[in-house]
């Protein structure tokens, strides 16, 4: 199993190059970020900063020359479908040929309604998804796409330059079966949240929705992500525990984490995601807790 970093999109340009190029040189196999325009507003005051998705994984590809660059996930409630592609095509290009465009229904409340985003209900949202992930699929392959939906309408759509491989990976991240059968179908990357027990359960609704599609689910790459806290003594792991998300928190020192993270490569995953919001309030803290799982949990893995 490999492992990637993904840093928040509140950090500073400088923090989030500098994770990047220190990953590059651990052995990280992606660098992954998430594409919203604004962060959830708390109780504390106002939303806090966000860079924008694709500037940043262009940025990171022009700089490191290696790890894949990975959006979670881009909404297409926000993008045009053929804007993504575009995008992830340019990045792809100025990377050589490493970008993955992860594809996403759309979910954050607050930023469709800071912006004037409409945000459909979820039967209309996941039919809006599945016209877009077709017609991005189609674009990576085809000289000219005729596509007429509900959503979207394209008429013999050139899309040049193609991707530098022929195409490049679609990840979806989801746990409904819905949205895993259009998974199945048109990407090459599902993704999904949680510990291994929630990832176990995933994964057979996962498996089932190949079946129903006709896929082979060996054919599609495995991610998984859940909120890491790296607690070697008992004072870090009382100070944790308010913060702990059931389903979706891995807990412990190096050796409980070791355990848990195999449990995830028992199930197929290809990788694991190691997000930095539980990492540290401060980028050295963020930074020497990134070092202290590489050396003392993730060596394990390789």
């Amino acid at each position: 199993m490999q492992f990637s970093v993904w840093p928040s999109y509140d950090r500073s340009w400088a923090e989030t190059l500098a994770l990047a190029q220190w990953a590059e040189r651990n052995e990280f196999c992606s660098f992954w970020y998430a594409d919203h325009l604004m962060s959830p507003a708390d109780d504390d005051g106002p939303a806090g900063d966000a860079l924008e998705c694709w500037t940043v994984l262009a940025g990171v590809g022009a700089a490191v020359p290696r790890l894949r660059l990975v959006s979670m996930v881009s909404p297409v409630t926000l993008h045009h479908p053929v804007i993504l592609a575009k995008r992830a095509t340019t990045t792809d290009h100025i990377s050589g040929g490493r970008a993955v465009l992860g594809l996403g229904a759309g979910w954050q409340v607050e930023e469709h309604a800071a912006y004037g985003f409409e945000l459909p209900a979820p039967g209309p949202r996941v039919a809006r998804f599945a016209e877009a992930i077709e017609v991005v699929h189609r674009l990576f392959r085809e000289e000219g796409v005729d596509f007429h939906g509900q959503s979207y309408r394209l008429s013999n759509a050139p899309f040049g330059p193609k991707p530098v491989h022929g195409t490049l990976p679609i990840l979806v991240g989801t746990g409904s079966p819905r949205m895993m059968r259009l998974t199945a179908r048109w990407a090459e990357e599902w993704n999904t949240w949680g510990d291994p027990a929630e990832v176990r359960a995933r994964t057979e609704r996962f498996l089932a929705a190949c079946e129903a599609v006709g896929r082979d689910p060996g054919e599609l790459r495995r991610s998984a992500q859940a909120m890491v806290f790296f607690t070697p003594t008992a004072v870090e792991r009382a100070a944790a525990e308010p913060h702990v998300v059931a389903d979706r928190s891995l807990v412990g020192g190096a050796q409980e984490l070791i355990d848990q993270l195999a449990e995830y490569a028992a199930l197929g995953v290809d990788e694991f995601a190691i997000a930095d919001f539980t990492l540290g309030d401060s980028p050295e803290q963020r930074r020497d807790t990134y070092a202290a799982l590489h050396a003392d949990v993730l060596s394990a893995f390789r």
